[in-house]
């Protein structure tokens, strides 16, 4: 076994499992999908390790994979099925969505950064995931093109309520990101029912904070 391998053996058994991910299917895409093929090889030896990881190039903005263990436990309760349509906001080099992919039968990721979305489509390629497409877009604007979907996931978080988001939600569909809206940030799912948008929060969780969704400076004397 390769140490990619076991590290990503690890990983799972160690920081995804014990964090109360248990559906196999996430499971089982975690063991496949080579989280170092989205990191810069300079950081590759990170990879693997719990936390968020800076994917970003040395002079542009910071951009994160977030955690494993909370990447598992989001996708977990997106209750993603294999006929889904997923939107995965602010994708940085792919990870998350590469995840998705596995699990749903089309995923549409978005990203900010053009050379950061340009690594993701790349690296879709080698793997060969076909079912997964990459676009550049702010993570306010979502992609209403592809809409409306069954699941939304947010690659980080938000201190900003995202209601341009809501609206790119199929009747029955769910959103989960972590919000920051509020402390402690905790990881929230919204639900759309007969036009109407349930929140509900799932669990205490910190993601950086995608660009665009801040909370807006205040003024300071």
């Amino acid at each position: 076994m390769s140490g990619f391998s076991t590290a990503r053996l690890k990983m799972v058994d160690g920081q995804v499992r014990t964090n109360d991910v248990t559906d196999r299917r996430i499971l089982d895409a975690m063991l496949t999908v080579p989280r170092e093929a989205f990191v810069p090889a300079s950081r590759q030896a990170l990879a693997y390790l719990d936390l968020d990881l800076d994917v970003s190039e040395a002079a542009a903005a910071k951009r994160f994979l977030i955690k494993p263990q909370l990447t598992g436990k989001l996708l977990q309760a997106a209750e993603i099925g294999e006929g889904d349509s997923v939107l995965v906001v602010g994708c940085a080099t792919g990870y998350l969505a590469a995840l998705a992919a596995k699990l749903a039968r089309h995923v549409t990721a978005t990203e900010c950064d053009s050379a950061l979305a340009a690594k993701a489509r790349e690296a879709f390629a080698v793997l060969g995931l076909a079912n997964v497409t990459c676009k550049v877009a702010s993570c306010t604007e979502g992609d209403p093109s592809a809409a409306p979907y069954d699941v939304i996931v947010l690659n980080g978080a938000t201190e900003v309520t995202p209601e341009g988001l809501f609206g790119q939600l199929k009747e029955g569909g769910r959103l989960v990101g972590v919000s920051a809206e509020s402390r402690p940030p905790r990881a929230m799912i919204v639900t759309r029912t007969h036009g109407e948008f349930g929140h509900r929060a799932l669990f205490d969780a910190a993601a950086p904070v995608l660009p665009g969704l801040e909370r807006a400076a205040a003024f300071v004397f």
